[in-house]
């Protein structure tokens, strides 16, 4: 435990030095703020308090920013190491791979997990203030906290894998942001593409809504809107999220940061310092 708490200590004393905490609070905030102040006008008409309906807008904003971020952050935790050659140093300390991934890991998610809840947290702040009974939207600002944060450790599991795969940096960034277009965007215009094709057949009314589930970025946001009383002002998936049940996208949620970081250990395995 001590020897991954201070791998943790100094992943992320690293990302602080290149700038990586400031630069992810910033993106959240900014972004966060921008929405809060110019996305929460329809309350009257959703029945919901303000802050439910800033909550189902910045679903549709982490879906793309979390996963981004935590690429960004990830894409060289094993490649950069190995090309400046400081892995073969890092193993001949008392320290397993495993140790040095999960250590990794605890240093990138407490970065994302400060950067969104400082930055929901003032979208918070923004939609108190001109509403104070917003506050009601709480328990949904939390539960967005908690749920972009397992979000965010699949695509950490996920960018550590790549790493170990590539072992360029340059070349785990490509991969990594392939990845990214592909689970994030391309992913739902397949989904799309198939439901147009299918016209309503078995496809779209048997295994669109499991692999709907199966995506962890569908999956985060199904889950939050099928939740949530403002699904009407979030996104085209709202339908949906009223429609599957709310523990299978949850489920996914939950094991996808596990079976991300199983990845990433039988790629690390592989790599010879």
């Amino acid at each position: 435990m001590m020897r991954l708490l201070a791998t943790a200590v100094i992943e992320f004393r690293i990302a602080l030095r290149n700038r990586w905490v400031a630069i992810s609070i910033a993106i959240m905030v900014t972004f966060s703020v921008v929405l809060a102040a110019a996305g929460s006008a329809p309350t009257g008409a959703l029945g919901a308090d303000r802050l439910s309906v800033t909550v189902a807008s910045l679903t549709s904003l982490a879906v793309y920013l979390v996963p981004l971020v935590a690429l960004l952050m990830a894409f060289d935790a094993v490649a950069g190491e190995t090309e400046r050659g400081t892995l073969p140093l890092l193993l001949t300390y008392p320290l397993s791979r495993f140790e040095l991934i999960l250590g990794k890991l605890v240093a990138h998610l407490g970065i994302i997990a400060l950067a969104v809840t400082l930055g929901y947290g003032s979208a918070a702040v923004v939609t108190a203030a001109a509403d104070p009974s917003s506050v009601q939207g709480l328990p949904a600002l939390w539960r967005l906290i908690w749920t972009s944060v397992l979000l965010g450790a699949t695509f950490l599991a996920a960018g550590y894998t790549l790493s170990a795969l590539s072992r360029r940096p340059a070349s785990a960034a490509g991969l990594a942001i392939a990845l990214w277009l592909t689970a994030v965007v391309l992913y739902d215009l397949g989904l799309l593409a198939v439901i147009v094709a299918d016209d309503g057949g078995t496809l779209t009314t048997r295994v669109f809504p499991w692999l709907l589930t199966a995506n962890p970025a569908d999956a985060f946001r199904l889950y939050n809107l099928s939740v949530s009383e403002a699904t009407a002002a979030a996104s085209g998936l709202s339908g949906a999220a009223q429609t599957i049940p709310a523990w299978q996208p949850l489920l996914s949620l939950v094991l996808w940061p596990f079976a991300a970081l199983a990845l990433a250990l039988v790629a690390i395995k592989r790599v010879v310092p």
